[in-house]
């Protein structure tokens, strides 16, 4: 039996949208760069990255003048200023130079990218997936020095030209900022990171630190994966009736 061209219609219409749910979530975003300040347009090779950045430089975001201003105090990437409450001790800056990197340099963000209305960017990341690891020994790392906020993306004073605290705010020590290592990794950055019990090894959670071959790919294809799944059994679920409503047509 001829299908009419109605129903032939709008079976080529349910096909469609079943397809585009399948690689609607996988185009590069395992490797790619968002569109921030400083980013590149498209992830590459970038030999000369400085110091901490440089387990990035078979495949990066960063280019070598961000790498080295990653590592410098009120650096013009984003003039800040880390020393907002006296000067923040150097096992504490290490991580904030390793955070740096990981968001100027990483190609592998693509999941947890979103799309943001500021004028200094137009995108940014919400909730990765940090191993337990890294937020432990920041926080411990961190935990002697003070801060006088919470959520850093906001709220300073900035008629300077850099950030100050804000007027009625006072620095207090570290763990009293932010109690668990918890609580500093998803609210430092307005859940920019999302805190997890994965390990390293797991291949659950990202790596601020690591050397070798780049172990985020893999984690980032976990949770896309993942994503495309329930993205694609929710359309499915959402179509069914049109489908059984379809058959009933042809027949």
């Amino acid at each position: 039996m001829l299908m009419p061209p109605c129903c032939r219609a709008m079976w080529l219409v349910l096909a469609s949208l079943l397809a585009l749910s399948s690689g609607a979530l996988s185009l590069d975003k395992l490797n790619m760069c968002m569109d921030g300040k400083h980013h590149k347009v498209n992830p590459g090779p970038e030999g000369q990255l400085y110091f901490q950045c440089a387990p990035w430089r078979d495949n990066a975001c960063c280019t070598a003048n961000t790498s080295t201003e990653a590592h410098n105090d009120n650096s013009y990437l984003y003039n800040f200023n880390w020393n907002h409450c006296g000067v923040m001790s150097p096992q504490c800056k290490k991580h904030f130079t390793q955070d740096t990197c990981f968001y100027e340099c990483s190609p592998h963000l693509g999941p947890w990218i979103q799309k943001v209305d500021q004028s200094w960017r137009r995108e940014r990341i919400l909730d990765v997936p940090l191993c337990k690891e890294d937020c432990h020994s920041w926080w411990e790392d961190c935990k002697n020095d003070y801060t006088c906020k919470t959520d850093w993306h906001k709220g300073w004073d900035w008629s300077s030209g850099i950030n100050k605290c804000p007027a009625n705010s006072k620095c207090r020590k570290w763990t009293e900022v932010y109690s668990t290592p918890k609580s500093m990794c998803e609210q430092i950055w307005s859940n920019s990171y999302l805190y997890t019990t994965h390990s390293k090894t797991s291949g659950r959670c990202m790596q601020l630190w690591f050397n070798g071959s780049n172990p985020n790919r893999e984690v980032a294809e976990y949770y896309n994966n993942n994503a495309q799944q329930h993205q694609s059994f929710a359309l499915t679920t959402l179509l069914l009736p049109a489908f059984a409503s379809l058959s009933v047509m042809m027949h």
